[in-house]
């Protein structure tokens, strides 16, 4: 090999050898975080970059919520709270309409998206590869507002307890959905039965279609969010005597709120206040199921259950896991 080949070669490697190391000096600790962010503080959610130009402090505030039901109704239901926001932080908030988790968790990452509630499951994606800093849950003054797994059947079906769910057509949501798909991989094993081996696993997409295709006899049963079929009965869009319950969980997190990590601090103060502030007008509590403000949360204490779930149903918040997810 030419002496300046070799020579190019062996300095090309030194440079990338030099990078990484810098690289890796940069940040002491990373968790199971993406490499594009770093958790020195062992909180389990991305630090504030220590580059200050890197910190971001736009003109206009992009805002979504988790794309469950009809995304057009929570965009209604989160007007108020845009105001709100806009006036507590002096910037223009538009609300962006995603329909997929893996939509918002890219949207998120790529730096379109500011400010997000995430369904309780992605919120594990939105953490280790979008920078999402979960800071609140829909509550009350006393505590956060949780939901429950139920596994809804037909009311005029034969199933009446899990065991008869053996060699029955059963609808899961999506991959990422806690109590859709990976509560269910996680419990119902204790209770005797096994997902995909003990029935037929479909996937719906989304919560309410799970409930509509159980009613419409397109599925047998569903593991569902208690509060979505709540909400769907208060409605009006379901009649609660049509179905049976025939299992509930114990109590999870419901979607988690937070912002982009790399947000200018000044910013993300007046958004945690804007947080702290704000209370649910009338029409927002009904929606919400009687939920009248947001209710401080912290990923590595508030969401131990469902990244045990998670773990338990060899879920990994991961890119690999999230293509498979889109």
């Amino acid at each position: 090999m030419p002496n300046k080949l070799l020579n190019k070669l062996l300095f090309t490697s030194s440079v990338l050898m030099s990078a990484t190391v810098i690289q890796a000096a940069d940040c002491e600790n990373r968790g199971v975080l993406d490499e594009k962010f770093c958790d020195e503080n062992y909180d389990l959610v991305a630090d504030t970059p220590k580059d200050q130009s890197k910190w971001r402090d736009p003109s206009t505030l992009v805002f979504t919520y988790t794309p469950v039901e009809d995304p057009a109704v929570y965009k209604d239901a989160f007007s108020d709270f845009q105001k709100y926001l806009s006036e507590a932080t002096g910037k223009k908030v538009v609300y962006y309409t995603v329909h997929s988790n893996a939509a918002e968790v890219e949207a998120l990452r790529s730096g379109r998206l500011h400010i997000a509630g995430f369904s309780t499951g992605p919120t594990g994606y939105a953490v280790n590869l979008g920078g999402l800093v979960p800071i609140a849950v829909k509550g009350t003054a006393d505590s956060f507002q949780g939901y429950n797994l139920i596994t809804i059947a037909r009311a005029d079906s034969s199933i009446y307890k899990m065991d008869d769910l053996k060699g029955k057509v059963i609808a899961h949501t999506s991959a990422s959905s806690n109590s859709g798909n990976l509560a269910p991989r996680a419990l119902f094993p204790a209770l005797g039965i096994t997902p995909d081996e003990d029935y037929k696993v479909k996937y719906s997409g989304k919560h309410d279609q799970s409930i509509m295709g159980v009613l419409s006899g397109d599925y047998d049963a569903a593991p569902v969010a208690s509060d979505v079929y709540k909400r769907m009965v208060s409605a009006g869009r379901i009649n609660e005597a049509d179905f049976r319950t025939i299992y509930t969980s114990p109590r999870f997190p419901t979607s988690s709120f937070g912002y982009a990590h790399d947000l200018h601090p000044d910013l993300v103060a007046k958004i945690k206040q804007a947080f702290t502030d704000f209370r649910f007008p009338e029409e927002m509590q009904k929606t919400f199921g009687g939920a009248d403000r947001f209710y401080p949360v912290t990923y590595k204490e508030d969401w131990k259950v469902i990244r045990d779930i998670a773990h338990a149903s060899g879920t990994a918040y991961t890119k690999t896991g999230l293509k498979q997810l889109s």
